[in-house]
């Protein structure tokens, strides 16, 4: 998921912005569009606000920090509910509800806690609280996603009234790191225990520590955050009172909203509105730091594309360029790999090494046809998912099927809910009769070995239940180096395995995006807003 000064804007430009600090503000071309300027935050706030409207592009499925494993629940929680360490928006990580870390044997995790940080009901965090609430990550009961980033822990304990020690039973350095994500959220214990299955549902509560309190969660049309004024970090102190988020699916009437005022922002902006909303004066688009590219993840490797032959030529089939003017209003860059080189930022400084050494991507019909002759695939099926949940899914998923059919592969668009879409993500049983489906992959943390470990064989988010024995061996190497820059290079290598077995198809980067409408500033413009308590530092904007 990131900065380097030794970078040159050069460079830069050639990793999107896969560094913050050595590119902020360096100008980025797209791909048939005007250029950009990458920055990891916008101009710092003037004043403060009684409230203003925030537009999700969905309404999130959950509150629930431990089933939080989507865009829409995490820019929610994200003001609410913290972790033990905080990812910053220059994607650095930092102290958050840990004062420190310390991995004294290969084994343990030693994390000290912060004192009298309180939760929204005023009682005061503990170590008891954070025990129970990464224990309810392990729990089956839970049903979490993230389960499996506990796959390596033996004893969850309290070892001090503010100490908690993680023991495991094989070296896990990326667990530690995804303590700033959601694995690492603390909730009161006894507010878990008092909530059970209300919590974190339409008109239940949650109880955390973050400069936001739930207030309101009326299903269907709006959730609103109230300012905590029990915070803790002073130097995230809410700017504005009360933060309204509004629910609206479709591209248009979204980007309606923005430029009639109705909501004064929002991430992740409609791709077929980018030109618009950056041509209108009713406020500006600003380019964040983005860990996240656009692929085509493998779902059966039993049918069709089991064939490595045929994934090659699906791949080769792909012209990104178009792709990229179509599905990213001209903003991005063909990806080479499934992470993006943003989500580099252990070591920025050898990104730029890393993919020199990858394949560029190879637009040949004529090569592809070939392929797909000699794996005696031509005329057989491929279903691909699409869904009218962001406009870019459709652009590509009609690409893809132009690109299948051309080389001999009868590719068949099954459309579904965004509903549906989304559970593909988090329930084996949507993705039964499914070959593809496009994603926009991100990392949570500021290292690409998270991306890598999805990989793995049995990991809850390997969609397509790939396995490779050699990769596996890899990525435990990877996993159990201290080092950044040795375990940087250990992931290269599974990115080069990854990109030589295309479990997953890359297919585009492009960098973050977030419309601020004149009357706001101070949003920070990255896919840090995930987990950093973005909505604190927005204020007025004059």
């Amino acid at each position: 998921m990131r900065t380097s000064r030794l970078l040159t804007a050069a460079v830069c430009t050639a990793a999107l912005a896969a560094t913050v600090t050595g590119c902020a503000g360096a100008k980025q071309p797209g791909a048939g569009s005007a250029a950009y300027t990458v920055t990891p935050n916008s101009p710092a706030a003037k004043g403060p606000l009684p409230s203003f409207t925030w537009s999700l592009y969905a309404e999130p499925y959950t509150l629930d920090y431990a089933q939080a494993f989507d865009y829409p629940p995490n820019t929610v929680l994200a003001n609410v509910c913290e972790q033990l360490l905080r990812v910053t928006p220059d994607l650095k990580i930092e102290p958050g509800l840990a004062v420190k870390w310390e991995n004294p044997d290969p084994l343990v995790w030693v994390y000290t806690l912060r004192s009298g940080v309180k939760f929204h009901d005023g009682s005061t965090m503990t170590a008891d609280d954070v025990v129970a609430s990464l224990k309810r990550q392990m729990d089956p009961a839970t049903g979490s996603p993230w389960g499996s980033a506990f796959k390596n822990v033996k004893t969850i304990e309290k070892t001090g009234p503010l100490q908690v020690t993680l023991r495991l039973t094989k070296p896990d350095v990326l667990l530690n790191e995804l303590m700033a994500a959601s694995p690492g959220t603390i909730e009161s214990a006894a507010f878990l225990a008092k909530a059970g299955k209300e919590y974190g549902v339409p008109g239940g509560k949650v109880n955390c520590t973050g400069p936001y309190a739930l207030d309101t969660w009326q299903q269907g049309e709006s959730i609103t955050l109230r300012k905590y004024a029990g915070y803790w970090d002073k130097k995230l102190t809410a700017k504005t009172d009360t933060v309204r988020f509004t629910f609206v699916e479709d591209p248009s009437a979204r980007t309606n909203t923005f430029l009639s005022g109705t909501a004064d922002g929002g991430y992740m902006v409609p791709s077929s509105s980018l030109a618009q909303l950056r041509a209108s004066s009713k406020g500006k688009v600003y380019f964040g730091p983005n860990t996240a590219a656009a692929d085509l993840a493998v779902l059966d490797f039993k049918g069709t594309l089991g064939d490595l032959k045929v994934r090659q030529a699906l791949s080769m089939a792909l012209d990104r360029k178009n792709i990229i003017k179509a599905a990213a209003g001209g903003i991005g860059i063909p990806a080479k790999a499934p992470t993006a080189r943003g989500a580099w930022s252990l070591t920025p400084e050898r990104t730029e090494g890393y993919f020199k050494d990858l394949p560029e991507p190879v637009y040949d019909v004529a090569g592809a046809k070939e392929l797909v002759d000699q794996a005696g695939a031509t005329g057989k099926k491929v279903t691909l998912v699409t869904s009218t949940l962001a406009p870019e899914i459709s652009v590509v998923a009609n690409a893809v099927q132009a690109a299948g059919r051309q080389i001999g592969l009868d590719v068949q668009l099954k459309s579904v809910s965004p509903e549906a879409y989304s559970s593909i993500f988090v329930d084996p049983n949507a993705r039964k009769g499914l070959d593809l489906v496009i994603t926009n992959g991100y990392d949570n943390t500021p290292d690409p070995l998270e991306f890598y470990q999805y990989l793995r064989t049995g990991d809850f988010a390997n969609y397509g239940n790939w396995s490779d024995p050699v990769y596996d061996a890899a990525f435990d190497r990877a996993n159990a180096a201290a080092d950044p820059g040795a375990r940087s290079d250990l992931t290269a290598e599974l990115q080069r395995i990854a990109v030589r077995e295309l479990p997953v198809i890359p297919v585009y980067e492009a960098p973050y995006t977030v419309f601020l409408g004149n009357r706001i500033t101070g949003a920070p413009t990255g896919i840090s807003q995930l987990y950093y308590p973005w909505a604190a530092t927005i204020g007025a904007s004059s």
